[in-house]
């Protein structure tokens, strides 16, 4: 990267460093599949081991129309497979980003950070190519779980069309750009794996079960929809419910992708600015 090419065009170092984090991941299949198969595990096992639908459906005592009108009235839809492998979704982008964090510290525990910040390249770069890194990661892992989850049943809504994937790709994308952005911040003056590691383990089930990806918010205890209702995986999830499963309510639809695009506008930049000021040899 020659600090001339650097000087003229600001986005030429911001790419190249995307494209390390790519490589690093893409050269390794044996981890894209590791993160393939802890999703579709929990959707195979979790999601049709605990099959909601049989606890109303094969009760002699409820006629089967009435268990069906339960079940829209809780899920809003009457398979929990489908509603559950949904949010499934958003455990994918959660768990892939929380790795963005890890890779900052070993680029500085490495040697690469000092290299990097010896060049002309924004540090403002350093932070939105992980960012995006993480964003493309989980993407690409979120299109096959849910590939995978239509293929172990998942039933779409009445207002489904192909059109909606691009909107399910668009809360992914706005999710990931947030979550990533913040376990970055965690970790941009970290100098510790061991810091990074405890951070995720305390976070990453809290910010799963304080959603609503697995079961609904009215189902929760009300100082439990209080966090919920603030934690951007629940609008996320939401989203895709909307596009994939329910009858679209656009004005909810709207509101999803409003708090999603603030969520991820603010937390980037903070990133940036942060990235400025912490970012050091």
């Amino acid at each position: 990267m020659s600090r001339n090419n650097g000087s003229k065009n600001p986005f030429h170092g911001f790419w190249a460093l995307t494209n390390r984090e790519l490589k690093k991941w893409y050269k390794e299949p044996f981890i894209l599949f590791i993160s393939i198969v802890q999703p579709v595990i929990w959707m195979g096992l979790f999601g049709k081991a605990m099959n909601i639908n049989a606890m109303f459906t094969n009760n002699p005592n409820i006629p089967p129309e009435f268990a069906n009108q339960i079940m829209r009235q809780t899920f809003g839809t009457s398979d929990y497979f489908s509603y559950m492998a949904v949010g499934i979704l958003s455990f994918v982008s959660l768990f892939t980003t929380m790795f963005s964090g890890m890779s900052i510290v070993w680029d500085r525990r490495l040697g690469f950070l000092n290299k990097v910040l010896s060049t002309p390249v924004a540090r403002s770069s350093i932070v939105l190519s992980k960012v995006m890194s993480a964003t493309i990661r989980s993407l690409i892992q979120a299109s096959i779980v849910l590939g995978i989850a239509f293929l172990f049943g998942l039933q779409t809504g009445p207002s489904f069309t192909p059109l909606n994937i691009l909107g399910v790709f668009a809360a992914t994308f706005l999710i990931c750009i947030g979550l990533s952005s913040i376990f970055l911040l965690i970790g941009i003056r970290s100098t510790r794996w061991e810091t990074q590691m405890a951070v995720m383990n305390l976070l990453n089930l809290p910010l799963m079960f304080t959603s609503n990806s697995l079961f609904p918010i009215s189902t929760m205890p009300d100082w439990l929809q209080i966090i919920a209702k603030v934690n951007p995986l629940t609008y996320t999830s939401d989203a895709v419910r909307q596009l994939l499963l329910y009858e679209t309510d656009v004005a909810q639809l709207l509101f999803d992708f409003t708090y999603l695009g603030i969520f991820a506008a603010v937390f980037a930049s903070i990133g940036i600015v942060l990235s400025w000021k912490y970012l050091s040899k």
